[in-house]
């Protein structure tokens, strides 16, 4: 990814923060047969490894996990994003020379991948999902909700995958390369958006010194 460095964010803590809030990442692998991508929800195990690690799963019949990775596999994590309107700077109507531009948050997890369907790691796998994205609701549906065999039928019709981090790309691109009047005007224009991610994005821009 291309990263300029006023854009760049290397802060762990931060790239984690906007990988759990990509409800649906992709995995990308190069293979002998081309490129492959998966849309897919990620679990981040942030302890496990230096920059952490991630967990999933894709479906059996889903030739990806067949193929053998030709180098590091790649999950692609995305944030909001919003397009900037020029009406919305200082500079339009002191000079006229500006153009249309797009914010947003983007991280690139790079690692070898591992493809597995032992039952009891695809278990731990779909009830740490679960208990994720069930978390918070009012009545939460759990993995043991369901018959035992049930469970163990579906767990066959899946692979697990577990992708070591090995190196991070983030980049927030979120308007620090313009002026305070700028960042100013394009933070009021997102920020009257009917659009609740554009206003997501206004918060996010840093706020003229």
């Amino acid at each position: 990814m291309y990263v300029p460095p006023h854009f760049r964010d290397t802060d762990l803590p931060s790239l984690h923060a906007a990988m759990r809030a990509a409800r649906l990442p992709s995995l990308v692998t190069a293979t002998a047969e081309g490129l492959v991508a998966t849309p897919l929800p990620l679990i981040l195990a942030e302890a496990e490894g230096e920059y952490g690690t991630l967990y999933g799963h894709v479906a059996k019949a889903n030739p990806q996990w067949k193929l053998a990775p030709v180098g590091e596999a790649m999950a692609i994590f995305t944030g909001p994003d919003a397009y900037v309107s020029p009406g919305w700077y200082a500079t339009k109507q002191e000079t006229g020379k500006v153009v249309p531009t797009w914010n947003y948050v983007a991280v690139h997890a790079y690692g070898p991948v591992e493809f597995f369907t032992d039952a009891d790691r695809l278990l731990d796998v779909v009830t740490r999902l679960t208990e994720r994205h069930e978390t918070g609701r009012a009545a939460p549906w759990a993995v043991s909700d369901a018959p035992a065999d049930f469970i163990r039928a579906q767990l066959n019709g899946i692979v697990g995958l577990r992708l070591p981090i090995a190196r991070l790309d983030g980049k927030r691109k979120l308007s620090q390369n313009r002026s305070a009047a700028d960042r100013a005007g394009v933070i009021a224009g997102l920020a009257d958006s009917a659009d609740a991610t554009d206003r997501a994005m206004a918060a996010m821009i840093p706020p003229p010194d």
